[in-house]
């Protein structure tokens, strides 16, 4: 399958958030001729989340770049061996491994990066610290969408954040990651991903 025939693109969004996150994405590439396809993902477990966006690909009248920022490259990692995704991107994401989870990934954080404001679970569910929202997860947004944000968090399951990799897509499919320096939500050294393809 050529990458340089794929003109279909299929975005993942991450935890705390929905796929509306994508739109500026979304208005570049729809404006570069591409067919794009925003995933819903409840972020309730991973599974759930890999069975939605496998429905998003079969949906697809081609082969599609597989794309997902934050959680959503978990999601990906996992649901890229579909047969119609062609590369992966990963936007300032998770890359795992076999194995590999959220959790196992931000389990012990290096010394002196930031951690996330994310609140205690709730009945099975995270949500980010809202006061602190702005600063740790959309410091370079205005400030009334970064508040609108923090009021408008989707919850995330604890159980999404336990998923597994079983199969990773990556060391199959050509893969890109863009590196955000600013991030303060994914921990650097998960974001750099030198074992990509």
């Amino acid at each position: 399958m050529s990458s340089g025939a794929v003109r279909n693109a299929v975005l993942v969004h991450g935890g705390f958030v929905d796929g509306s996150g994508w739109q500026p994405v979304y208005d570049l590439l729809v404006a570069d001729g591409f067919r794009v396809t925003v995933v819903q993902n409840p972020t309730l477990s991973l599974e759930d989340d890999v069975r939605i966006t496998h429905r998003a690909l079969d949906a697809q009248d081609g082969p599609a770049v597989l794309a997902g920022h934050s959680y959503g490259g978990v999601v990906i990692t996992e649901a890229g061996t579909h047969d119609k995704v062609a590369a992966l991107a990963y936007i300032a994401a998770f890359a795992p491994d076999k194995g590999e989870s959220v959790n196992s990934l931000i389990a012990d954080p290096p010394p002196g990066v930031p951690v996330p404001p994310i609140l205690p679970p709730r009945d099975g569910f995270l949500f980010l610290d809202r006061e602190r929202f702005a600063a740790s997860f959309a410091a370079d947004l205005p400030s009334g969408q970064a508040a609108f944000m923090a009021d408008s968090q989707v919850p995330w399951g604890v159980d999404a954040l336990g998923g597994a990799v079983t199969e990773p897509a990556w060391r199959a499919k050509p893969s890109w990651y863009l590196v955000a320096t600013q991030d303060r939500a994914v921990p650097p050294a998960d974001r750099r991903a030198p074992r990509l393809n």
